[in-house]
């Protein structure tokens, strides 16, 4: 099936769990990464696949992310659009860079740097709902200061994010709340954000022939459906226990992956 050797069980769970990392994509932020780890630990796929294939979902949940956002209100503000011009082009280089660094990181090593981003991401989530969190700088996207410091976070998030194959948001978010931007704010310009990680990195995984269209097809159909459904459950409901939850998890996994 998909051309590899993937079972039907193995299909139906892959897309369970991208079904659930789209609703988590666009309530929280940090979902998408379920769709790598999963990639990752389910299959024999080598790392650089791994990335390629998940970066190639993530392009379309990017824009309709972005659209539903959009659509909400979130991205019709002068902020909002200085923040998700300078993220998205200091991100592309990250991202190619990203995706060249890829090859050369051995599969175990890619395993504990995603177990890494994990558990951090997972501590982060846990921290700021028990304890909350104060900004650690204010960044106003509006002023020329503001834009370098977050030129300068949009590159390091497209590296990381193109190295290991995590959609945008997955760092994007938590990275600026800590500079002060509001939660959903901060999901909605992550969506935007992502479409170039996401288009940029897979361009440079397609010309290593490391992106696996029809596997990507079948995880980025419910991976898609997960993010509209993910959108209205942000809209109507306290995400709170889903970040709880989602925090447990990241942590729990992430020294599974790293071994």
């Amino acid at each position: 099936m998909l051309g590899l050797s993937f079972d039907l069980a193995l299909v139906l769970l892959l897309v369970c769990i991208a079904f659930f990392s789209g609703i988590g994509i666009t309530t929280i932020g940090p979902g998408g990464i379920f769709v790598t780890i999963a990639l990752y630990s389910l299959t024999p796929l080598p790392s650089s696949q791994v990335a390629g294939t998940a970066h190639a979902t993530f392009i379309v949940t990017g824009l309709v992310g972005s659209l539903a956002y959009l659509h909400s209100g979130e991205m019709k503000t002068g902020q909002s659009r200085a923040l998700a011009i300078v993220l998205s082009l200091s991100s592309v280089l990250g991202a190619l860079l990203g995706s060249q660094i890829n090859p050369y990181v051995s599969r175990s090593l890619f395993g504990i740097l995603l177990g890494g981003v994990a558990m951090t991401v997972g501590g982060v989530i846990l921290y700021r709902e028990r304890r909350g969190f104060r900004p650690i700088v204010d960044v106003d996207p509006l002023t020329r200061h503001g834009q370098t410091i977050l030129g300068g976070l949009g590159l390091v998030l497209g590296v990381a994010s193109g190295l290991l194959g995590i959609g945008g948001p997955v760092l994007a978010v938590p990275a600026l709340v800590l500079v002060g931007v509001p939660m959903l704010l901060a999901v909605a310009v992550a969506q935007v954000q992502s479409i170039f990680i996401a288009a940029f990195a897979t361009a440079g995984y397609a010309a290593q022939g490391d992106v696996l269209l029809p596997l990507a097809v079948v995880v980025g159909t419910p991976l898609l459906l997960g993010v509209v459904v993910g959108w209205k459950v942000a809209h109507v409901v306290d995400p709170a226990r889903l970040k709880v939850a989602l925090g447990v998890v990241l942590l729990g996994v992430g020294p599974y992956l790293a071994l």
